[in-house]
Formats: C-alpha cells, sequence, structure tokens
C-alpha cells in the first residue's frame, strides 16, 4: 500500500536535536465535562423521572417478569462458586481495608497543604487512580479487569481507559516447592527424569503464572518452564463468577445498560481469561505463529519458542528459552546488529503479515514479549493473549491507517463506519469534519524525548542512549477522541480495533526510538497488505 507522506506526527518521525515540550492536547472528554457540569440540573431531573417511569406500569411488568430467571441465575452462580467465594470475599474486604488506610494517609498528607484536596482523593476508593491500585492488590482476575478496561475505550470513561494502562500484572512469587510438587503432579512421573535441573528462583513471577529456567534431560536444551499457580482457577471462577452476578444486576435495574450486552462483555472477559489459563490454547497459538513463520519463509528472520509437547500440559508450558534484549534496549541492540532499523521494519512485517496470513495475531506485543536475539532475529513471546480479525474489518483498518498518512478524512470517516456496527445512517460527511477537527487539534503530538549522551570509544562521534518516555496519554487521547466522535455518530467498534490500536502504538514507541526517521505507514520496505492469505495457503 503506498502512501504518501502525512503531516500527523503519530507514524510519521523527524530527528530532532532540541527537546520540545508539548502541552496536552485539548481532549473531547474534557468539553464533555464542562457540558455535562451545565447540564447537571436537567441530569438530576431526568434520573428523577427515570425512576418514577420504573415503577410506570409497563416497564415495572417487565422487570418483575425477568425477576425469577435473575433469582434463579443469582442462586445457580452462587451454589457453583461454592466456599470459594466465601475466601474471595475475606481477601477482597483486606484488599479493600489495606487501600482504604493507604486513601486516608493520601488524604491526610493533602489536607495539610494550601492547594486543596485533588479530584482523584475527593473520589475516593472509585477514583481512577486508587480503582487501579484497588485491582493490583485484588490480583489475578482484576489485573486482567483492569487490562481488558485499558483495551476497550469503547466502553469505559477515558480517563479510566488511561488509567488502566499503568495496571501491571506482577504478584510475589510462590515458594519453589509448591511448584515442584505441581510439576510432578502434572507430569506423573519423576522431575529428575525429564530435566537435567530447573532453577528454584523464578525468572519472572505474575498473577497466574510462574515461569522457572531449566534444562532437558538427554537434549541439554535450555528450556523455560511456566507454571499455573496454585488455586487460580478457584480465584478465577470466583471472581468471574461475582462479576456476572453485578452484571446481571445492573441489567436488571436500568434496561439501558442492557442495550450495551454487558452480560456479552462479561463472556468476552470471561472467555479470554480462561483461554489465558489454558496452556493447550496458549502452546496451539505458539505453534501457529510458528507455522505461519516457516511457510512465509521468515524462519531466518523471526522465531517464536519451540513447544516441548512431552512436558507440557494444560497448567505446565515447557517452551524454548530464546536470549536476547528487548526492543527498547538500544545499547545492547546497537552491539547485536549494525542497523536496528532494519531489525525494526522485520518485526514489522512479520507482525503485520500476521494479521491475516495467521489464525491469530500476538495482541501483546510490548517490551518485555517483543526482543532482538543474539542469533539477529527477532523473538516474539507470550502468547497468552492474541486477537482474531476478520478481512473484512482488517480491510477497513487498512483504509483508515492510509488515511491518516494522507490526511484524508472521508475516507478515515467510510473506514469507521465500515468498521463499526451502527443501527442507524451515519452522515458521513458531517463525521469526516469532526474527525479533521480532532486530528488538527493534535497534530503537534510528539514524544519527550530524554536523552543521554556518552562519549564513543570506538569513534569519535557520540552515541546516543535515548530512553524515551512516551506521552502515552496525549497517543490515547487521540484513539479516545476518535472513539468519543465515532460513539456519537452511533458507532460501537469489534474488540479487535483497540487491540490492533494499542500494537501500532507499541510498534510506534520502538520506531521513535530505533528509526527517528522511518514512515511506518509509508515505507516501501513494509508491507501492510491484504494478499498474503492466499500465499500462505499456497504453500502448504
Amino acid at each position: 500500500m503506498a502512501l504518501r507522506s502525512g503531516g500527523l506526527p503519530l507514524f510519521h518521525h523527524h530527528h530532532h536535536h532540541h527537546l520540545r515540550f508539548l502541552p496536552s492536547p485539548p481532549s473531547f472528554a474534557k468539553l464533555n465535562v464542562l457540558r455535562s457540569k451545565s447540564r447537571k440540573g436537567f441530569t438530576v431531573l431526568a434520573r428523577y423521572a427515570q425512576a418514577r417511569d420504573l415503577f410506570s406500569s409497563r416497564r415495572f411488568q417487565d422487570s418483575m417478569e425477568k425477576l425469577p430467571k435473575l433469582v434463579e441465575d443469582i442462586v445457580q452462580t452462587s451454589l457453583n462458586t461454592g466456599p470459594r467465594g466465601v475466601l474471595r470475599l475475606a481477601q477482597g474486604v483486606q484488599a479493600f481495608i489495606g487501600l482504604g488506610q493507604e486513601w486516608l494517609t493520601d488524604v491526610s498528607k493533602s489536607s495539610n497543604s494550601s492547594a486543596g484536596l485533588p479530584t482523584e482523593l475527593q473520589l475516593g476508593l472509585l477514583s481512577p487512580f486508587y480503582l487501579r491500585r484497588l485491582f493490583e492488590r485484588m490480583g489475578a482476575t482484576y489485573i486482567k479487569l483492569g487490562q481488558f478496561i485499558a483495551s476497550a475505550p469503547t466502553l469505559f470513561p477515558p480517563e479510566y481507559v488511561q488509567e488502566f494502562q499503568n495496571c501491571f500484572d506482577r504478584a510475589p512469587p510462590v515458594p519453589y516447592e509448591e511448584i515442584e510438587s505441581i510439576l510432578h503432579k502434572e507430569l506423573g512421573k519423576p522431575l529428575e527424569s525429564v530435566y537435567e535441573y530447573i532453577d528454584p528462583t523464578p525468572i519472572a513471577s505474575a498473577s497466574i503464572a510462574q515461569v522457572h529456567g531449566a534444562r532437558l534431560k538427554g537434549s541439554q536444551e535450555d528450556v523455560v518452564i511456566k507454571v499455573l499457580k496454585p488455586g487460580i482457577e478457584d480465584i478465577l471462577v470466583a471472581d468471574l463468577n461475582f462479576v456476572y452476578v453485578v452484571a446481571r444486576i445492573l441489567e436488571f435495574l436500568n434496561p439501558e445498560i442492557s442495550r450495551t450486552s454487558l452480560a456479552g462483555i462479561v463472556k468476552d472477559i470471561r472467555e479470554s481469561m480462561l483461554e489465558e489459563v489454558d496452556f493447550y490454547k496458549e502452546a496451539a497459538n505458539i505453534e501457529a505463529f510458528r507455522r505461519y513463520i516457516e511457510a512465509m519463509g521468515l524462519t531466518r528472520d523471526a522465531t517464536a519458542p519451540k513447544v516441548y509437547q512431552h512436558c507440557s500440559t494444560q497448567k505446565v508450558l515447557t517452551m524454548q528459552r530464546l536470549y536476547g534484549v528487548p526492543l527498547t534496549d538500544l545499547d545492547s541492540i546497537s552491539s547485536l546488529v549494525s542497523n536496528p532499523e532494519t531489525s525494526l521494519i522485520t518485526a514489522l512485517n512479520v507482525w503485520f503479515g500476521s494479521l491475516l496470513a495467521c489464525e491469530s495475531f500476538h495482541a501483546d506485543v510490548h517490551a518485555g514479549n517483543l526482543w532482538l536475539l543474539r542469533d539477529g532475529r527477532i523473538g516474539f513471546l507470550d502468547f497468552g493473549i492474541v486477537g482474531r480479525i476478520s478481512p473484512k474489518t482488517w480491510a477497513a483498518m487498512e483504509v483508515f491507517l492510509g488515511s491518516i498518512a494522507i490526511e484524508d478524512y472521508d475516507s478515515m470517516a467510510s473506514a469507521l463506519i465500515e468498521m463499526g456496527a451502527t443501527n442507524k445512517d451515519v452522515d458521513a460527511k458531517a463525521f469526516a469534519r469532526d474527525l479533521e477537527k480532532v486530528f488538527s487539534s493534535i497534530k503537534e503530538l510528539d514524544t519527550e524525548i530524554v536523552v543521554a549522551t556518552t562519549s564513543g570509544t570506538a569513534t569519535n562521534a557520540t552515541a546516543v542512549a535515548a530512553n524515551i518516555v512516551v506521552d502515552e496519554r496525549q497517543m490515547n487521547a487521540l484513539f479516545l477522541d476518535v472513539v468519543r466522535v465515532s460513539e456519537s455518530y452511533g458507532l460501537k467498534f469489534p474488540r479487535e480495533f483497540a487491540l490492533l490500536l494499542k500494537q501500532l502504538l507499541y510498534f510506534d514507541r520502538y520506531t521513535r526510538l530505533l528509526a527517528p526517521n522511518l514512515d511506518m505507514l509509508r515505507d516501501q520496505r513494509i508491507s501492510i497488505t491484504s494478499n498474503r492469505r492466499s500465499r500462505y495457503r499456497d504453500n502448504f
């Protein structure tokens, strides 16, 4: 797809010799807040009218008809949850009290200052900041819910979407004795008959799983063992059942919510979470990606870890250990390859190609999961979160990306209308003009660059180690404003749209670091095309 150079710096970078600190762009979310303040009186009246209407004969009758089914659902869900629910409730209360004490401490500190209480403290534990902290304290399910909120701007308020971008998945490690016991039970044989040794100190520990380094018996190959933490399924079942009950009650109390298909959203979250704790699914995702790389003749350019099926189960995943560095480690990358830009282009081509040529695409390409390996290849790690995109959605996405590069707002509006589900006619011309306003208000979008310069030893040239602090809030502001404007025209986007945009923002970050002059959407060396699927199938 040949694209003319665009004016929006989101995907077009120039090397600056000076630092610029730009003000945050105006956000539609802020404008909406101002408007809502002026309408406060009307809102109160509207809510009063709504409450009165609930008991008007028709709606009250409908609600009463649905009540037995709701009660049946809640009772059945509670029975399915069993004693796990009581234990989880106790843990939830403990987390709530702990964070409440933290909030009180912050309030007492702020009350001593003359500035007054910040908004986030006034909102208490329901503020985006404290709610994120609560989710992190609650662990597994709630961390995943937080990450879902971050990737679904069409469903949640912008302040929460932005705050939950910082929802980190980390947890204290489980003692090695427990991990050893799980391995023995899952593999059904003495561990010394499978592994030469296992490092008892974990490489990483997240809310759902823990990773240990090891070496296979016989072949002496270095591997990593990903082990599902004990009791995690019970926690997931209890938490997801609780979330489902809340969703059902909300739908019962407010029919407007049922039109947004809240129960459907919960089902989507449930499926994606249960997929993450089933390592058979992750193994299948890895194998599909490896087949794609082989079929497209990309084995010299990229790889994903080989899965060792004989020592993998639903709760244990043994994979080849890859050695390399994250794509954000500029110093190490420069020592491994002479031209980091080429490596970035390879990563982009492999990932773009997988969107249609592979059964699923990697939907979590943050720096921990995308490495430059010691042999110069690109390594894709951790296939717990994947996306699937239809050719129709990707065709519209291509037009959308192309329209950004050439500032063609009519095409952008058409692409978004094609991608979004709506039950009413959309005024494409007016939509295009509103999109133009969003993009023109944000044209100066840029990155704050913190540069540390050191004198090169091999030459007199200065080696620049740039640690890029991407202002993700500004980038998300652009994305959220596009979504808000689209919603005002009745459009709802598939979750894949948000997942794709999020990955493109990751790649944009790598581009700013490794190839500041590269235009991701315009460069002829980067192939963003839809003709790969047939080529992939022809190779079988």
